[in-house]
């Protein structure tokens, strides 16, 4: 009888998080309305970040976008990484992209996209 148990909670957790879907929800983020310094951020966040966290949502890296980190905390992760996201140097990403960054991943938490 434990062995019946077992595949079938093991189907059902894994049915449980297939339904929950993706960790972005609401519009694309192509329809925000940015202010110039969150649209940069974008810019840089694309070409940084995007390879490895498509639109901000789990890809080969976790989501970012469902995080409320302060922007601390961001900056120790690009860094020097965690895990297996590497750190990035400031000649990889000028502490100016880094900012803009963070302030875009911040207007995206603010305006309802996480």
């Amino acid at each position: 009888m434990k062995l019946v148990r077992t595949p079938l909670l093991l189907l059902l957790l894994l049915a449980l998080v297939a339904a929950c879907g993706p960790a972005r929800r609401g519009e694309p983020f192509t329809a925000l309305q940015l202010e110039p310094a969150e649209k940069k951020g974008r810019e840089h966040f694309m070409h940084h970040c995007n390879p490895c966290h498509p639109g901000g949502a789990a890809g080969l890296g976790p989501a970012l976008n469902n995080k409320p980190l302060p922007r601390w905390a961001i900056r120790l992760q690009v860094r020097h990484g965690l895990g297996a996201m590497p750190g990035f140097s400031k000649t990889e990403i000028p502490d100016e992209e880094l900012e803009a960054i963070i302030g875009y991943l911040k207007a995206l938490r603010a305006k309802g996209h996480s």
